[in-house]
């Protein structure tokens, strides 16, 4: 088919679907310049597809800002090292149910449908071209290398997001609704225990989320710790890049083996998650966390195959210090000394991690101030994690809050424990973008409500125009 014609039938199909109608939204003024509807902070896979639901709804006076240049937006061609997704091929995600708009069609209009057929999984520089594909021929607002720094309410139901960056002109964007859309870590920061923060200098390790200079680590003796996807992720790519040795310690006494993503995306679990009540929630992501994201058997096995390779079973770190310009770790089984330590401990969440909410976090709710786990299931982790509505929406701890809350969506990792695989896996992006996009428009129209209600009453304008005359009868 070629790109080109690929790019006539999506607009194809969103002409059938009368794609780009007039905006409904009542517009707001501003002494101090434009107030944007919504604006997304975030322009990776989930700000894309949040973008293209709303405008698909009507919305259409919308911003994404996104601290990075363009095409450099999310993990892909930055901190993800994995050869593949984990995803299965299959699963459809931000095109919303546009079958143009699906990685298998930008994949066969290039490809050929036996190109299809011929991969197994989805290559990571090729979801990443993908994802530039998508905003290209979808058109979608963009501005790049624009931080979002402060969230601040102003008055009338009106934010004031201070920014930097040379994407923006000024330092204030003002916005109704705010969408925080900033990826695996924007609800609370990176975990890197206190064993090695406070007790290894900064240059001797680095967490998997950061830039890794692995040309620098050629020939050099390397540790991994974690026993999830990504820490094998890592140890393979620096095994390619040239590391002599790559050894992954791992706490359990055996890789997990299962993993519960699979079972979610064909029962149900993801899709109508939102609808379980509170307590099954909190027992669904206690399991979940139970079952740290095995690596995939070709991953696992490509890591595996390399004469450096060494897997350290049953051996958490128990200390670590300095030994000259190296790393001396350990372990219930003996110490070891590395040239550098790749630390895979995943995050934590919350929102008083986060500076851009540090004017309003003391309001936000989290699952701790909303319900109270049975002693065998709590769980600190999900306890710090924002206790959302169905709609992505940020709740309030009190009566005082809820005017500073009101506009504020969270559409990271963070809504895991309220929203479930929502924004923080490729397959929950199906189901939950139309999930957010009706929690803003339903807000829209709410707080407009007086006015579209007085317009509604008040219209007026002829429809029938036609007129009738009696014949006389011959």
């Amino acid at each position: 088919m070629g790109l080109e014609a690929l790019n006539e039938r999506v607009k194809h199909d969103l002409a059938y679907l009368c794609f780009g109608g007039a905006n409904w939204v009542r517009a707001r003024e501003h002494a101090e310049g434009h107030v944007y509807d919504v604006v997304i902070a975030g322009g990776g896979q989930s700000g894309l597809g949040a973008a293209f639901g709303l405008l698909r709804e009507r919305i259409s006076n919308i911003l994404i800002i996104d601290e990075n240049a363009a095409g450099q937006e999310g993990p892909w061609d930055t901190y993800a090292r994995m050869v593949t997704l984990r995803t299965p091929k299959h699963l459809t995600s931000i095109d919303l149910g546009i079958p143009s708009l699906t990685f298998r069609s930008w994949w066969e209009a290039q490809a050929g449908i036996e190109g299809w057929k011929e991969i197994d999984k989805i290559r990571r520089g090729d979801w990443m071209n993908y994802l530039r594909w998508y905003r290209e021929v979808l058109g979608l607002p963009v501005r790049n290398e624009v931080k979002l720094d402060l969230i601040e309410p102003a008055q009338d139901g009106i934010y004031r997001l201070h920014v930097t960056g040379k994407g923006h002109r000024g330092n204030v964007i003002l916005a109704r609704k705010v969408v925080l859309a900033t990826g695996i870590q924007g609800g609370g920061r990176w975990h890197i225990p206190s064993l090695i923060a406070d007790h290894l200098p900064r240059q001797l390790y680095a967490h998997t989320s950061e830039e890794i200079d692995f040309e620098r680590l050629k020939g050099k003796k390397v540790a991994v710790l974690g026993g999830g996807a990504s820490a094998f992720d890592n140890a393979n790519h620096a095994l390619v890049s040239g590391v002599a040795e790559a050894h992954v310690f791992v706490r359990r006494a055996q890789l997990p083996q299962v993993n519960p993503i699979r079972q979610m995306e064909q029962s149900g679990m993801i899709e109508r998650f939102h609808a379980l009540p509170a307590a099954d929630k909190y027992q669904v992501i206690s399991h979940f966390f139970q079952f740290n994201q095995p690596p995939t058997n070709d991953t696992f096995i490509r890591a595996a195959s390399w004469p450096g390779f060494e897997l350290h079973l049953n051996s958490p770190w128990l200390g670590a210090e300095a030994a000259g310009q190296a790393a001396k770790i350990r372990t219930a089984h003996g110490v070891y000394t590395f040239d550098f330590l790749i630390i895979s401990t995943g995050l934590v969440s919350d929102p008083a991690l986060r500076p851009e909410l540090r004017l309003v976090e003391e309001h936000i709710a989290r699952w701790k101030d909303c319900y109270e786990a049975p002693p065998e299931l709590r769980n600190e982790q999900i306890d710090a994690h924002p206790y959302l509505s169905p709609g992505f929406a940020m709740t309030s701890k009190s009566e005082q809050g809820k005017a500073l809350l009101h506009g504020l969506f969270v559409f990271n990792y963070s809504a895991l424990a309220s929203c479930g695989l929502s924004a923080s896996a490729i397959s929950g992006t199906k189901g939950a973008v139309p999930k957010l996009v009706t929690g803003i428009a339903d807000q829209l129209f709410l707080d407009d409500r007086e006015q579209i209600l007085r317009e509604f009453y008040e219209y007026n304008e002829p429809e029938f125009t036609a007129a009738w005359s009696k014949r006389e009868k011959i």
